[in-house]
């Protein structure tokens, strides 16, 4: 949802305006350790406090959480569009070359397609498979060490059979998304060879 409204423009109210409920995590992209909210009508949020208490849900001391929750909104436009562009920036070439610019037979993305934080890395041919290339990318190598002077792992997502989803965060940094970069030139040059 902050994602979304953020990318657009527009307040989260607007993009909810005509939903029944609605429930917003504050970690993921707001960056608070744990929790969430819900809205909706009075039953269904009455409903729902009452089968959390009924499967042991709740916590003490939660004000702590809520505080963390806070300052993930009070800073969300700002935390979230720099993930948007790191998304993007990994996506095509800025400062250095994007996954369009690697001229990789092995994979591509669409910038087009790229409107949060989340990039969809299509993996081509039939080797690595996206599960292949996701391992890939993880591990490290004393070849990679020596080669590139970083010991880089990078999570990625086997979405498809032939697509990677590839999602920021605001603990990965510009920095950070220059050396996924440089990650997947050295995996994809050592596919192809």
């Amino acid at each position: 949802l902050m994602n979304a409204a953020v990318a657009q423009g527009v307040e989260p109210a607007h993009i909810t305006q005509h939903c029944d409920s609605v429930s917003l995590c504050f970690s993921k992209g707001l960056g608070a350790p744990a929790g969430a909210v819900l809205a909706g009508r009075r039953a269904f949020v009455a409903e729902a406090w009452r089968v959390r208490k009924l499967l042991g849900g709740g916590m003490r001391q939660a004000g702590v959480l809520a505080a963390a929750a806070r300052i993930g909104l009070e800073q969300a436009e700002a935390t979230l569009r720099r993930d948007h562009d790191n998304a993007r920036r990994f996506a095509q070439a800025r400062t250095s070359p994007g996954v369009q610019a690697l001229n990789s037979l092995l994979c591509s993305a669409s910038l087009e397609a790229v409107e949060t934080n989340i990039v969809m890395v299509e993996v081509k041919g039939g080797w690595p498979s996206p599960a292949e290339l996701c391992a890939r990318m993880q591990a490290v190598s004393e070849e990679e060490l020596a080669e590139t002077g970083h010991a880089v792992s990078v999570l990625l997502f086997p979405w498809s059979a032939h697509t990677v989803r590839a999602v920021w965060h605001w603990n990965v940094s510009a920095h950070d998304t220059e050396l996924a970069l440089n990650k997947l030139s050295f995996v994809a040059r050592k596919c192809q060879e």
